[in-house]
């Protein structure tokens, strides 16, 4: 609503007007000063059009009618030409620097990335106005998983196998498939207005990086924090690799629950345990079989032996143990350490011993026996079917999973024991805590704390080897003949390993490098530092701007990436990689559901730029609150686009009202004005002192909220203030200077608008720069660019006084608008009014007596002030707009009243009709018992609605009444 009704802005007076009416029209001297007015700016527009477009890069707002989304991608050249991502170094402050969350090489354009893209932005472009040293870095992650896999399925369209190619060869086919194709993601990145310093770009395989890795490794292991070990892991068959807790998503899948027969050792055939697992396969690793020790049914077979089904008599302990589940399934559980994350901790606390019955591929083992060789899920059909031949099977029965799914290639995850190399987390969490603890660190939204205190405080070793080719190699050496366990060289090339080998084991030593390469995750942890120079603390970046200040990032991955990113900064470097950490929601659809393409709900970027403007898609993602999440829909984005144009119309109507650029003694006018300063502020005229005083104040409030990182606030009040007090009002108000006035009157509102409308633009560039920057370049005497222009003062004088006469004057305005819509009267009819106020109040209102006129259709000659009502009255429409402000507007000014007695009086004939038609059917008990309750409900609803417009049309025929005779209904 507010959208629609800004649109028409303060001469919206009736539903069916359709657009704003010139006020050239209404004035005394429209005919003569309207035409050479008109003359006089068509001439200036090309003067200014020509100027504004001089370097082909941008477009005057008085040549296109709205802001071409084409333009964009010019204005963005246009910037990175000018070395304005750049920091500049002769500023003497305190840098501000953001790492960019790197996106993975293979990536394409999702509301992720342009939801971090938009947040980081606006902080960028806010900090570097507001003079600081600004360094946003950018790149891109070598995803080792999701590049491999790319770069196999391209390999396998032309029948080849990456083992047929070999590791060098397939690496050299990756790199070439890097090169050709991952610039997309930075390419698309550009197209949301991303202002980062790309003469820094960084890819987390480039030689400074990858030494930053190796190096991390090193220091890591000689301080004791890295080991090899067996361990449960996220085991991928078809990747063959292990994969990180994030690379696993859970579903909710339909399923099957199988009950099976334990029987007891010794016992009797009615001697047995019913155990119900989800995944049959596994109890040829069975270790023991658990119940709660509360369990009555099941506490005498404690202490005995259990035989595993399938296994030729195998037999393993029952035992008890508190954390079994008696209400899950039979309340009876089998122990297979080797195969689930739950029972590997259990058996490891309970010092059983661990079976392995998978291979690497997922088909089952020796341990298997007659199942050996046999895919898992193949075999837990076959396994069914033989226990239900033995008489072993009890049911099956439908149940609902949660499903480990492989993020990258969706198939089944296997938690399986595996020879893997692993970071002692604990101590380097506990510097973690205490950065937060101690406020160096400070987590935004606050909430998160809770979460990141308990993640760390219950952390896990961490996995960093995978089983790929395509990554940073771990820089292990191993010993030819020689137990790899046992005798190994960790080491930062080839040659120093094999120099520290001889020395341990002698000139003929040989030695080959562990094949596995390192989680992904490792690099980024090193992010903030290794993009900056790191080793190498003498590096310039390196002293100039770390610790980096802002990290913005998704909630989603605090865990995975924030918190190791603070653990290895501090580690390293001795202090916390950033001051802030900002975190952002998830970005939902318009139900509130997340985005898949199974239901046809995502929102591509690229195509909402194309539609809406990035400004548009900006604007609305960045009126978010940090980490709520944030749903996504066509109709913000229009009313947003709207918001775009809005903008563009308001630069149009200054430029057009502005004076030509060689009219020297009118720009001096213009010009001569100082508006920070009191005594300038104090000598305005009321409605020029509110607008100022109004945007001085939101220059402050808007200024905390960035500072606060509160953008849905600094988004929501330049909105406001924007489209409802400057476009809706002061515009609106100006055009009684501009076309009513003398010529200082006229300099005074040019210098106005031009003054709140550019401190506008600089408000809002960070969420907008697009349109910002466009309009900016069209405007007269700006010599910087807006993106490099200096951020408005704060603490500029206001007058509290002005905004509360000028919120007077509004309140009469709208009162007196919306008698005219009340009472139907033509836009274009000038009424008379009586206003009746305080000689104070008077005599501010009656100064702007031309402003009020304008807005709402007065006859300028027949408006009237007085402390006292006029003699009229009855023949009057009454107005209270305020304490003490009130206006009488007479009724034959506004209406033909016999005419409008006339029609008032049929239509409150037929309403009435209505009312009975209505009242009969609900008085009727057949009606009322037998229809639906929404069909009655609607009724009485109806019913309700028509009384009340009775009762005012018979209010307003009262009224009338005074003066022409009511007839008979």
């Amino acid at each position: 609503m507010l959208l629609q009704m800004a649109f028409s802005g303060p001469y919206f007076l009736h539903p069916s007007s359709a657009s704003r009416l010139n006020p050239l029209l209404f004035t005394k001297h429209r005919r003569s000063f309207g035409l050479s007015r008109f003359r006089f700016r068509r001439l200036h527009q090309r003067q200014l059009a020509v100027a504004a477009s001089a370097n082909g890069v941008f477009t005057s707002p008085e040549i296109a009618k709205t802001f071409d989304f084409a333009s964009e991608e010019r204005i963005y050249k246009w910037w990175e030409s000018q070395g304005y991502f750049r920091p500049h170094h002769d500023q003497d402050t305190v840098p501000f620097v953001i790492s960019m969350p790197p996106p993975n090489v293979t990536g394409s354009l999702h509301m992720g990335h342009a939801m971090f893209v938009t947040l980081e932005d606006i902080m960028v472009r806010y900090n570097r106005m507001k003079g600081r040293p600004t360094l946003w870095l950018p790149g891109t992650d070598h995803a080792g998983i999701a590049t491999q896999l790319v770069v196999e399925r391209m390999l396998a369209s032309e029948g080849i196998k990456r083992v047929e190619l070999g590791r060098d060869e397939f690496t050299k086919r990756v790199w070439e498939w890097k090169e050709k194709y991952g610039g997309t993601i930075t390419n698309q990145i550009k197209r949301l207005g991303a202002s980062c310093d790309w003469t820094k770009e960084h890819f987390t395989l480039d030689d400074q990086l990858s030494r930053a890795v190796i190096e991390a490794f090193v220091r890591l292991h000689e301080r004791g924090l890295i080991y090899q070990g067996s361990y449960m892991v996220n085991w991928s068959p078809n990747l063959q690799t292990a994969v990180s807790d994030l690379e696993v998503e859970y579903s909710e899948e339909s399923g099957t629950l199988y009950h099976i027969k334990y029987r007891v050792a010794g016992g009797s055939s009615s001697d047995y345990l019913t155990v119900a697992t989800t995944r049959p396969e596994t109890l040829f690793g069975d270790v023991a079989i658990a119940v709660h020790p509360q369990d009555d049914r099941y506490s005498k077979y404690v202490g005995m032996m259990a035989i595993v089904p399938m296994t030729y008599g195998r037999h393993v302990p029952i035992i008890s143990d508190k954390n079994v589940d008696k209400d899950f399934g039979t309340g009876v559980l089998k122990i297979s350490p080797g195969h689930d994350h739950n029972d590997y901790l259990l058996a490891r606390k309970l010092g059983l011993p661990i079976l392995n019955v998978m291979n690497k591929d997922g088909t089952l083992n020796k341990v298997a026996g007659l199942y050996c060789g046999l895919d898992r899920f193949e075999a837990r059909k076959k396994l069914w079917a033989d226990l239900e031949e033995t008489g072993l099977a009890v049911k099956k029965e439908a149940h609902t999973l949660r499903v480990p799914r492989s993020q990258r290639g969706g198939e089944i995850i296997e938690p399986l024991v595996s020879k893997q190399w692993f970071v002692t987390m604990e101590p380097l969490a506990e510097k973690a805590l205490r950065a937060v603890e101690k406020g160096e660190l400070t987590i935004i939204p606050e909430r998160f704390e809770k979460i990141y205190n308990h993640w760390l405080s219950n952390i896990k070793d961490w996995c960093i080897s995978r089983q790929l080719w395509w990554g940073h190699r771990i820089p292990v050496w191993y010993i030819v003949g020689r137990n790899p366990e046992e005798d190994y060289i960790v080491a930062r090339n080839a040659d120093e390993a094999l120099e520290q080998a001889q020395k341990k084991y002698g000139k003929g030593v040989e030695i080959y490098q562990d094949p596995d390469v390192l989680d992904t995750w490792f690099s980024s942890a090193l992010w903030p530092f290794s993009t900056l120079g790191w080793p190498d603390e003498t590096a310039e970046d390196f002293k100039r701007f770390y610790p980096t200040t802002m990290l913005e990032t998704g909630h989603d991955i605090l865990f995975f990436w924030v918190a190791r990113m603070v653990m290895m900064g501090i580690e390293f470097t001795g202090t916390v990689p950033f001051s802030y950490i900002y975190l952002h929601g998830l970005i939902r659809d318009s139900q509130g559901r997340k985005m898949s393409k199974t239901l046809g709900n995502v929102i591509d970027p690229l195509d909402t730029i194309k539609e809406f403007g990035t400004d548009a898609l900006r604007f609305t993602l960045a009126l978010g609150t940090a980490g709520q999440d944030l749903n996504l829909s066509t109709e913000r984005l229009t009313s947003n686009k709207a918001f775009t144009n809005k903008l563009w119309n308001a630069g149009k109507f200054i430029l057009q009202n502005l004076p030509t650029q060689n009219d020297s003694q009118s720009w001096d006018s213009i010009l001569s004005f100082e508006f920070e300063k009191d005594d300038c502020l104090l000598k305005l005229p009321l409605p020029e002192c509110w607008i100022v005083s109004e945007l001085h104040s939101l220059i402050d409030v808007v200024t905390v909220s960035y500072d606060k990182f509160f953008f849905g606030d600094v988004g929501r009040d330049v909105y406001n203030f924007f489209w409802g007090d400057f476009a809706d009002w002061y515009i609106e108000a100006s055009k009684a200077r501009l076309y009513q006035s003398g010529a200082d009157s006229v300099a005074l509102a040019q210098a106005v608008l031009l003054y709140v409308f550019k401190n506008i633009l600089k408000l809002l560039h960070p969420f907008m720069p697009f349109v910002t920057e466009e309009l900016w370049q069209a405007l007269p005497n700006c010599k910087d660019a807006l993106i490099i222009s200096r951020w408005p003062q704060i603490s500029l004088p206001r007058q509290a006084s002005a905004v509360k006469k000028f919120e007077n004057l509004k309140l009469l305005t709208k009162a007196i608008r919306n008698a005219r819509a009340e009472y139907s009267v033509e836009p274009a009819k000038r009424i008379s009014a009586s206003i009746v106020a305080s000689e104070e109040v008077n005599q501010y209102i009656s100064e702007e007596k031309e402003v009020l006129a304008l807005l709402t259709r007065l006859d300028l000659h027949n408006v009237h002030f007085a402390n006292s009502p006029p003699g009229n009255v009855d023949q009057s429409v009454h107005l209270v707009a305020g304490e003490g402000l009130e206006a009488y507007l007479p009724l034959a000014d506004m209406v033909d009243i016999s005419a409008e007695v006339q029609r008032l009086s049929k239509r409150l004939t037929k309403m009435k009709i209505e009312y009975d038609g209505f009242i009969a059917r609900l008085s009727s008990p057949s009606f009322v018992e037998k229809a639906p309750e929404d069909i009655v409900r609607g009724v009485r609803e109806k019913a309700e609605e028509a009384k009340e417009k009775i009762a005012l049309t018979e209010k307003r025929l009262s009224l009338l009444g005074s003066t022409v005779p009511v007839p008979d209904c």
